[in-house]
């Protein structure tokens, strides 16, 4: 690891916000104690498998399920007709778009892995059998795979009702950005083509769904336990307050757990029907890949403009989004992102994206990590080291010139993305000391063995902290941003927090009670937190998701302990005879400053207050406080990463032999945790970038060997980061969760094009497997004879 500025590696002064405290999730994570959703054992429960597509597209002309219903120890077949009126809605929309909600099954099929039917049985083994006993009848209908054949002309229509294949077609920024481009003196142009990759948490999807009494309880591995919540009560006809959510520990979301499915609600509708008795459904293996959304997939044109000293004019990009099937939770969000992301942390006179989501005979996509903004830092960042290539900058100092710094901020940038803080040109210069430390001590100076080698950079800026309400509406999202929480100090001066934000391996259990430790005056280990369950936490309309949780979430934590503080600090004054200003919470107590004689222990305050004793005039007994968030804008984290990288050019294969990162994330609850997450995200960002893809045949069927990185392919990684505050958020904190997935695709290639010039200008694919990078090279040397 690098040295990390702004960090506190021992807090002595009794805080705990910057102290890098164990997490104390993993007590139970790691010693097999851990609430998967798939370990819930309930008394007489069902088990349901769901039946998919075989083909990409085309309908459903038969379904007959006699042999089928007639199987040993099958309790109930569900088809499309019967789940006819159940449909979940598109929570984020587009402009024009006319669909705004899908059918969890239907008869009409548009990608491989779409349900047709549930089968419902005692065990898993008759549900399985009996499944397979089902006579399914389907009418095929051409496939269309990929978003350039689907919008040509003859291409096959996959709704009919809309006329063509685009869902949506719009443009964001400057309207004279064309005319920029066409004055400048040099402009770079390429066109660039994401491989669809999926999120693939450690813990599949799993659902446990109980109807009794009229009211239904999910047991399910999600990220945002209220918005299931809402979706499951409106598909299925029931009031929200008769439906509970309990999410226990998800074991890894990444963006896919974010919504309720089709089978999922589809396993609920069995539960209802059963009446009483619980069904549980967890996905399979085969399945992960055609039924959890995946995200990335998307093609870009893209051209960068320069004038004759290498400064940034104008940025231009034509974005075509495969959506697949249908608009999913998400719709084109993420191709969105992409878009006003596109800019980054320089500076540009223009730049203008073009929009376009397409549909495919492919999985719904959905989100993933880093949610458009890898594919926006690679499209952006590949452009400026081809123009520094092309015309001889070194590709550091091209960025260092045309990098905003901290003098200019906050400012908006040419698509519409407030920038808060932060001195991005730091965080590039601390890297290359970093790189230059590395390089040549390790791995990356053997020679000898034919492989190339090179260094690539890239610089990013990520929105986080989704949440201002106002901003959501207006963009189409229907839904809140803010966050609830709710902080109680009980008579003995423990501490139990609330929040409708869900843990999803992030370590939110850990800085949420390191938040409220620090504000209380109490040991973290007095601090009990409540998540992921409806039944017991305040309303969070979308839980955690896009690097909110703890900047959301946590800000509506620090007001709530705030005021509960200052309700104790109140009380304390009252009894000891002193101003509220001149004391202190410390080492248990309450205590005036410079005096410890006059003092109160925090169980003597707080059992006073619960029994309603000597409270000052006014004061409600009790101490409980609760706050409401709504954040006044996102805030704006950013990092720059390189990638130092051995290529082999007679068989194609890239070995990341070091990566370096520099990250500011504000303020830092906890900097082993952003640690964490950074290197978590970095790794995933390495598969996006060499190893991770589904590919389907021309058929539409989906390829499903999937290649996730090991610890062959991510390398130690040496890590810093700057701290600037958010002048949002309160707390100073910025979203760190989706940091490390941003950059590395872009570092990478940028590496690789660097390694092998006589293919750079190529290198525009993700991932960069050998066999593409063979290929390439392959064609290169053909053509020079």
């Amino acid at each position: 690891m690098g040295v990390d500025e702004g960090r506190d590696e021992g807090r002595d002064d009794g805080g705990h916000v910057g102290a890098r405290a164990p997490r104390r999730e993993d007590a139970r994570l790691l010693t097999g104690r851990a609430r998967y959703a798939g370990n819930v054992r309930l008394p007489a429960t069902a088990h349901a498998v769901v039946v998919r597509s075989p083909i990409a597209h085309g309908r459903l002309a038969k379904c007959d399920t006699d042999a089928a219903r007639a199987a040993g120890g099958v309790l109930d077949v569900i088809t499309p007709a019967d789940a006819a009126d159940v449909r979940l809605p598109c929570v984020t929309l587009a402009v024009g778009q006319r669909d705004t909600s899908y059918p969890a099954m239907e008869e009409t099929v548009r990608y491989v892995g779409q349900p047709l039917a549930v089968v419902v049985a005692e065990t898993p083994e008759a549900a399985a059998d009996a499944a397979a006993l089902l006579d399914l009848d389907l009418d095929e209908l051409p496939p269309v795979v990929d978003v350039e054949r689907a919008l040509e002309a003859d291409a096959p229509i996959l709704h009919p009702d809309w006329g063509s294949n685009v869902l949506t077609d719009s443009v964001l920024g400057d309207a004279d950005c064309e005319e920029a481009i066409a004055g400048a003196a040099h402009v770079v142009e390429l066109a660039f083509r994401y491989g669809r990759a999926s999120p693939y948490p450690m813990e599949p999807r799993a659902l446990v769904a109980t109807y009794a009494d009229g009211e239904l309880t999910i047991r399910t591995s999600t990220q945002a336990p209220h918005h299931v919540r809402d979706h499951a009560a409106d598909a299925l006809g029931l009031t929200h307050d008769r439906v509970r959510v309990v999410s226990g520990d998800t074991g890894g979301g990444f963006g896919g757990k974010e919504h309720l499915y089709p089978d999922e609600a589809l396993v609920c509708l069995a539960a209802m029907r059963l009446g009483g008795r619980p069904v549980r459904w967890t996905e399979s293996p085969g399945d992960r890949l055609v039924a959890t959304l995946p995200a990335r997939a998307a093609l870009h044109r893209a051209r960068l403009a320069l004038d004759a000293d290498g400064r940034f004019v104008a940025l231009h990009a034509d974005v075509v989004g495969d959506i697949g099937a249908h608009p999913s939770n998400v719709g084109i969000s993420p191709f969105s992102v992409t878009a006003i992301l596109l800019p980054g942390p320089y500076r540009f006179d223009r730049a203008a994206v073009r929009v376009r989501g397409v549909v495919t005979t492919t999985t719904p996509t959905g989100s993933y990590r880093g949610f458009g903004q890898p594919e926006a830092t690679y499209t952006r960042e590949r452009l400026i080291d081809e123009a520094a290539r092309r015309l001889g900058f070194d590709p550091v100092e091209l960025r260092l010139r045309n990098l905003l710094g901290p003098e200019e901020l906050p400012c908006v940038s040419r698509l519409y993305q407030p920038y808060d803080s932060g001195d991005y040109p730091r965080a590039l210069l601390t890297l290359r000391d970093l790189v230059s430390e590395g390089v040549g001590s390790g791995p990356a100076s053997a020679r000898g063995d034919g492989r190339r080698r090179a260094v690539g950079y890239s610089c990013h800026v990520e929105a986080t902290g989704l949440g201002p309400s106002k901003d959501m509406k207006t963009t189409g999202q229907l839904a809140g941003g803010y966050e609830i929480a709710v902080v109680r100090m009980e008579p003995d001066a423990s501490v139990v927090v609330a929040s409708g934000v869900a843990a999803i391996g992030q370590g939110i259990e850990t800085t949420l009670a390191q938040l409220a430790a620090d504000r209380m005056g109490v040991d973290p280990g007095r601090v009990r937190v409540v998540l992921g369950d409806t039944a017991a936490t305040p309303y969070s309309p979308i839980g955690s998701i896009a690097s909110r949780s703890l900047v959301v979430g946590g800000a509506a934590l620090t007001q709530a302990a705030t005021r509960l503080r200052d309700k104790i600090l109140a009380i304390a004054a009252h009894r000891l005879e002193a101003a509220a200003e001149d004391l202190e919470i410390a080492g248990g107590t309450v205590r005036v400053k410079g005096d410890p004689r006059a003092a109160l222990t925090l169980r003597e305050v707080a059992t006073s207050a619960w029994r309603g004793w000597d409270l000052p005039e006014g004061a409600s007994p009790g101490l409980e406080e609760r706050a409401v968030y709504d954040p006044s804008a996102y805030t704006y984290a950013y990092g720059a990463h390189a990638a130092a990288v051995a290529v082999d050019p007679e068989t194609g294969a890239v070995e990341v032999e070091g990566y370096w990162a520099v990250n500011d994330c504000g303020v830092q609850v906890n900097p082993a945790i952003v640690d964490g997450q950074l290197a978590g995200g970095i790794a995933q960002g390495i598969g996006m970038a060499l190893t991770e893809e589904i590919v389907y045949t021309d058929d539409g069927q989906p390829i499903t060997e999937y290649l996730l990185p090991t610890t062959r392919e991510v390398p130690a990684l040496g890590l810093a980061s700057l701290v600037t505050p958010s002048p949002v958020t309160p707390g100073g904190m910025k979203g760190v969760g989706e940091a490390g997935t941003i950059g590395p695709p872009a570092a990478i290639a940028n590496a690789v094009a660097a390694a092998l010039p006589e293919v750079a200008d190529l290198i525009t694919v993700t991932p960069l497997t050998p066999e593409r990078l063979w290929t390439l090279l392959t064609h290169v040397r053909a053509a020079a004879g």
